[in-house]
């Protein structure tokens, strides 16, 4: 973890205090300057992650869907290359789940975490985001927005918040400001999303006869 050097909030109040000549009112405009800093860099994060949901999902129901795959990346069909693309996307994530835990000191009995560990979070966190990309691309250019049963209609509705909790995670790493709450909520709704994508497509895939695995 990066770690700043920050000033007590007492000594930032005294040199307040002498900036403003003891100035009641600035000393209040002083405390209370954060409070919209974090609003808008939140405001920011969320709204960039909705528009970005909304967008694939408007493209997706306005695309005519091709109906073919482009490319199957050597496996048998469309279906199985998403379906072991998402599983392997899920167990990189688990194991990024499992770093962050470890980062902010929440893996009982892990200890303090070393320092290969925030590398090894960003690496399989990049290459789980990587791997979601070729199926993504195939929901929406050769499928479209599903709505023929409700696991469909969940699955594509999980995908579009999928990737608008991802941008807005990304974003919120990079403002600062945001409450101390908000990038563990972003994370998680990114861990649940996608788990959400495995378990209305990969999990329903594996408990179908008659369909090829590879």
């Amino acid at each position: 973890m990066i770690t700043t050097g920050i000033r007590h909030p007492a000594r930032r109040l005294v040199e307040g205090i002498g900036a403003a000549g003891c100035d009641g009112e600035a000393m209040g405009s002083a405390a209370q300057q954060p409070v919209p800093t974090a609003r808008a860099a939140l405001a920011a994060v969320l709204l960039t992650g909705a528009a970005i949901a909304i967008a694939l999902g408007v493209y997706a129901g306005a695309h005519t869907p091709a109906g073919r795959p482009l490319f199957t990346l050597g496996f048998s069909g469309m279906l199985q290359m998403k379906t072991w693309l998402a599983t392997a996307a899920v167990v990189l994530v688990l194991v990024q789940l499992t770093t962050a835990l470890w980062m902010w000191g929440r893996l009982p009995g892990a200890g303090s975490a070393p320092a290969w560990v925030g590398p090894v979070h960003r690496s399989v966190g990049t290459v789980a985001f990587v791997l979601t990309l070729p199926a993504a691309f195939h929901c929406l250019w050769a499928l479209g927005l599903g709505s023929s049963t409700p696991r469909v209609v969940l699955h594509s509705a999980a995908g579009c918040l999928f990737y608008g909790a991802y941008a807005a995670k990304m974003l919120g790493l990079r403002l600062p400001g945001l409450p101390g709450w908000a990038l563990p909520v972003l994370g998680g709704s990114v861990f649940a999303a996608l788990v959400l994508i495995w378990a209305t497509a990969a999990l329903w895939f594996f408990t179908r006869t008659g369909l090829p695995l590879t």
